[in-house]
């Protein structure tokens, strides 16, 4: 099952590659995606939404 979730505050290359390792930490998820111009992350996997959104706010981001 794939999500989308919009993320705002990154800013570079750093800041994707960051978003997209927290998410990857999550249990259930198996990719992650994160498009820094469009300021959103595909997530696939079984993880819950709020888990995710909780894994990009821990990384600094926010996320909904």
């Amino acid at each position: 099952m794939n999500q989308t979730l919009k993320v705002t505050g990154m800013t570079c290359n750093h800041c994707k590659a960051h978003v997209e390792k927290a998410l990857l930490k999550v249990g259930g998820v198996q990719q992650a995606d994160v498009n820094l111009e469009k300021g959103e992350a595909v997530v696939a996997g079984s993880a819950g939404r709020e888990e995710l959104i909780k894994a990009v706010e821990d990384a600094g981001y926010s996320a909904e």
